[in-house]
């Protein structure tokens, strides 16, 4: 079982943007843990960080004939990108939004999620766990 996860804008400055509301860990170390995770899961996982658009849609269009399931944080693409969630919708595997703080507590502007309604669920406010979960959800949706 394969899983893509993509990590969106801005999330590769993890661990010194914003400590307050992202915690401490770096990319580099939620990976780490992920790949961790996926293996005690029966996960392969494959984590990638994008800060464009067209970057994240051509790794959703591609994830499509590679993986199984994706796990993905758009940043803050999550309150604006149509074509993102046009993209998720086209591709017909199943993809979990997270997000490290709870959006829904966040500035008005952050509260709405225009690509949760393309995902097959949103996991959000665990922090770096979210993406713990969101494998853990996925690998069960995949076995049914």
């Amino acid at each position: 079982m394969r899983v893509l996860v993509i990590h969106g804008a801005n999330l590769n400055l993890l661990g010194e943007r914003e400590p307050q509301l992202y915690g401490t860990q770096t990319l580099a170390e939620i990976d780490a843990d992920l790949l961790e995770t996926g293996r005690k899961l029966g996960i392969e996982v494959r984590c990638v960080q994008h800060n464009s658009e067209s970057a994240i849609i051509d790794a959703l269009h591609a994830a499509r004939t590679e993986y199984r399931g994706i796990v993905l944080n758009p940043g803050a693409y999550t309150h604006y990108s149509y074509a993102i969630a046009d993209a998720i919708a086209a591709i017909r595997i199943p993809v979990i939004e997270v997000h490290l703080t709870n959006i829904a507590a966040r500035e008005p502007h952050r509260r709405t999620s225009v690509t949760a309604s393309a995902c097959a669920g949103s996991i959000v406010g665990f922090g770096a766990r979210s993406y713990r979960l969101a494998l853990h959800a996925l690998r069960e949706m995949l076995e049914e």
